[in-house]
């Protein structure tokens, strides 16, 4: 039997980037056949776009989505703010994956209670309603950010409690694993940096950057899903999973972008909360982080979820994006590789590619 067969799974934010390519790589059935997918949000017109978007798509995929579609995929309006609709949404869940997350930096830091609403309450209102209802769920997945690394911004510190909060869980209710993964910047996910520079340069620019100096990790959406298939599959409760990602400086991005076109880069200085350099993997939490083939696997500090691997070396220094740089041929090949290149291709909508 595989990982997904006769499951209902549950994506909190599953209208997001990540949600929607989480769904695909669902639909397509390679680890297993899903009973069904429930997408849970609280935005009503990006549900109906999705929707609407599966149901008129004539394109390689369709022989696998359609197959009684009305029953596979289902959409629920509901807020992960709201503990009787997360409760309601979870009580026939098996796998919980919660994407639902303010992630603006910005954003978090002029309305830091706003980020504690979604961030932090939304995973308690996962794990109470679990507990409180005796529900049978079997796993749940939290996504989390290199931001909740040594966070110093709202948005980091929101997402290293949720962390905490789920990794608790396996504590207080040992029948539903809680796992996490933790990755730097998605490649062009809403809100992101790509889609940014894009615009600027069709605009003609500027383009801007805060600093030369800046670097960080670059995922692409496929690979965040390999991600939380890969922890579904092999992590165990408590461990926070991390795939060994390239990195690359700001500003070749935007280089790589630019091209030949006559537009200029300004430098804007950092914004408030933000870091140089991210880390998905701290000097503290070296000690009992293990390699895992294509990831690393954090694992909870807890005595009573603590497990020692005495065969395994763990890491001996933080993992940070200013020693994995790419060059800058590497980085337009990435780009180029995934189409985010300006003259490629894109979705409309959404860079999900």
């Amino acid at each position: 039997m595989k990982l997904f067969d006769n499951k209902v799974i549950v994506i909190t934010g599953g209208t997001g980037s990540l949600g929607k390519v989480l769904t695909r790589r669902l639909l397509k059935k390679e680890l297993g056949s899903p009973k069904k997918i429930v997408i849970f949000s609280r935005d009503e017109a990006k549900q109906h776009t999705m929707r609407v978007e599966y149901q008129n798509k004539k394109k390689v995929t369709d022989e696998v989505i359609y197959d009684n579609f009305a029953r596979l995929i289902e959409f629920r309006i509901g807020d992960i703010r709201d503990y009787s609709s997360v409760c309601s949404v979870l009580k026939d869940a098996d796998i919980v994956i919660n994407a639902a997350a303010l992630k603006q930096v910005p954003s978090c830091e002029y309305f830091p209670f706003e980020a504690v609403r979604t961030n932090i309450l939304g995973a308690e209102n996962i794990v109470r309603g679990i507990a409180e209802n005796n529900l049978s769920v079997e796993t749940v997945v939290g996504v989390s950010t290199d931001k909740a690394c040594k966070p110093v911004n709202a948005m980091g510190i929101s997402k290293a409690m949720q962390e905490r909060i789920f990794i608790t869980a396996n504590v207080v209710i040992p029948k539903t694993k809680f796992i996490c993964v933790r990755y730097g910047n998605v490649l062009a996910s809403r809100g992101s940096v790509i889609p940014l520079f894009h615009e600027q340069i069709k605009h003609g620019g500027p383009v801007t950057i805060t600093t030369k100096e800046m670097t960080r990790f670059l995922l692409p959406l496929e690979s965040a899903v390999d991600t939380i298939f890969a922890a579904l599959a092999g992590a165990k409760a408590g461990e926070i999973y991390i795939p060994k990602i390239p990195a690359a400086r700001i500003e070749d991005v935007a280089k790589a972008l630019i091209e030949k076109r006559p537009v200029s880069i300004s430098y804007t200085g950092i914004r408030p909360g933000e870091k140089v350099h991210e880390v998905l993997i701290s000097e503290e939490e070296a000690w009992r982080a293990y390699d895992r083939g294509a990831y690393y696997a954090i694992k909870p500090m807890l005595p009573e979820l603590f497990v020692p691997e005495p065969d395994q070396q763990a890491l001996v220094k933080e993992y940070s994006s200013g020693d994995f740089l790419m060059t800058f041929e590497e980085t337009v090949a990435l780009l180029r590789k995934q189409q985010l290149l300006v003259d490629q291709s894109q979705e409309e909508g959404e860079f999900l590619r």
